[in-house]
């Protein structure tokens, strides 16, 4: 398959517990509910995204970068937060994974842990390794990431809409992720 034929945001993802589907305009209410919680950001770079004007933002990268998705809980159908592809890279043959929050009702691996999965097992489709950037400061992110496998391997300064901040950069390799 030619890098141009990849599609990094497919109809549908869906496992026993999750759903993700790709993120429209037509979700910012109920996925802004979900998203005005300021204690699912205490942690991050970014920790006034609970605000709607900040969150505008993230919903707006979303939508245009085409490869964002809702996670939806299986079977009551509802969002309980969001995460996308991006920084692909296809003469190094990855991607990266991030820009993922849940509700914290969703908090403790279950949830995190599908929603990875899926996405993973469809990005090695396609690559030989995906990333994780993680903020310096998010301890529960980066143990979450550390459960499903992904190695730590380097400290870096991200920018994102002019905030510098020291990220942890984390890997998956497709073939570590197939011999589990």
């Amino acid at each position: 398959m030619e890098e141009k034929d990849i599609n990094w945001q497919p109809d549908i993802l869906e496992d026993n517990f999750i759903k993700l589907k790709p993120l429209t305009v037509f979700d910012f209410d109920e996925l802004y509910q979900v998203a005005s919680d300021p204690l699912i950001w205490e942690q991050h770079p970014s920790k006034d995204r609970y605000k709607r004007e900040v969150f505008q933002q993230y919903f707006d990268g979303g939508v245009s970068s085409k490869t964002a998705f809702i996670i939806l809980n299986k079977p009551g159908n509802k969002i309980i937060g969001s995460t996308r592809y991006y920084d692909y890279q296809p003469e190094g043959s990855s991607i990266a994974i991030g820009f993922t929050f849940l509700s914290r009702q969703c908090w403790g691996g279950l949830y995190n842990k599908s929603c990875k999965k899926l996405l993973l097992d469809y990005a090695f489709q396609f690559v030989e390794k995906v990333y994780f950037h993680i903020g310096a400061d998010n301890t529960r992110s980066q143990l979450a990431i550390t459960k499903i496998g992904a190695s730590k391997v380097a400290e870096l300064v991200r920018g994102y809409y002019g905030q510098k901040q020291l990220h942890f950069e984390y890997l998956v390799h497709k073939k570590d992720w197939e011999s589990k």
